[in-house]
């Protein structure tokens, strides 16, 4: 039994409803932010708005540093003691005991520059790396995600009168499957991707790259996609998506809970009557193993 079940301050069911709220009251930051920073089409926000980080094009707005510090705010009021990892401003990547909160303030920051309506907030609880409840906050159509250990993926549009659980579709024909995926900004991993895509797109109905991999794994639990995979995600990125995808049913396999994006591992979450086969055609591609940087 883990630490949070035997404190009943601390239940999956709680940690989800707080990652719930702090993620909703992040993203309402984020969606004011992106109009008062970019008020024209475009991304040509004001001076200072945008800087970059692993390359010139992997951009970090002041929206990203500012959500995550109020993120951080609201967890500490919430859960003071508990540790945090967070995208903008880091934490140890050691497994502390306790609560971890791994939080995206902005995952698909490319999208939210360019006015992109695919971008999100992304909370969850951990403990010892394992995701106990979470929260991702598609920020532009004002739908919640949400999910705990054993008690199911849900989601919520704003002014919506109660939530929908959610399920993976039942495809059962991976040539029949539309998957999700993303990429890199490293050159080298990105020329690995794509032999791995040359490989797998003739053999699916078709790929989709949204740009934020926390809304990926969140389609696949809502049968948006079928399957979702990618290489190089941090923790922040899966933390709470993958939790959703696995509570509605889909079959997740996921990097070790220390490793960061410059690792290479693959993450992969897939409708369960096609996980096998998609594995394997995975596998075949080369998407099983760690790409390069």
């Amino acid at each position: 039994m883990s630490r949070v079940a035997e404190n009943p301050s601390a239940t999956p069911r709680e940690l989800s409803q707080i990652a719930r709220r702090v993620a909703e009251e992040a993203a309402v930051h984020v969606r004011a932010r992106r109009v008062e920073l970019f008020p024209a089409s475009g991304h040509t926000g004001g001076a200072g708005a945008v800087s970059t980080k692993s390359t010139p094009t992997d951009p970090v707005t002041v929206a990203d540093t500012e959500t995550e510090q109020l993120i951080r705010g609201l967890l500490a009021r919430e859960r003071p003691g508990d540790t945090v990892l967070g995208e903008e401003e880091g934490g140890s990547d050691e497994i502390p005991d306790g609560v971890r909160w791994v939080v995206d303030p902005i995952d698909g920051t490319v999208n939210f520059l360019y006015g992109v309506p695919a971008y999100a907030v992304s909370v969850a609880a951990q403990v010892d790396g394992v995701s106990l409840g979470g929260a991702v906050v598609d920020v532009a159509r004002e739908r919640t995600y949400w999910a705990a250990v054993g008690e199911g993926a849900w989601c919520q549009d704003r002014g919506e009168a109660s939530p929908r659980r959610l399920q993976a579709n039942p495809v059962d024909d991976v040539s029949l499957a539309l998957i999700a995926t993303g990429f890199a900004y490293s050159e080298g991993r990105r020329r690995a991707q794509g032999a791995v895509l040359a490989g797998l797109l003739p053999q699916v109905r078709d790929l989709r790259r949204m740009g934020a991999a926390a809304l990926d794994l969140c389609m696949v639990a809502a049968g948006a996609v079928d399957g979702h995979f990618e290489h190089g995600l941090s923790p922040w990125d899966w933390a709470a998506g993958a939790l959703i995808a696995a509570e509605a049913g889909a079959v997740v396999v996921l990097p070790p809970a220390t490793s960061r994006g410059s690792d290479g591992y693959p993450t992969v979450a897939v409708a369960p009557g096609i996980a096998q086969e998609f594995l394997a055609l995975l596998e075949e591609c080369g998407g099983t193993v760690c790409l390069p940087e």
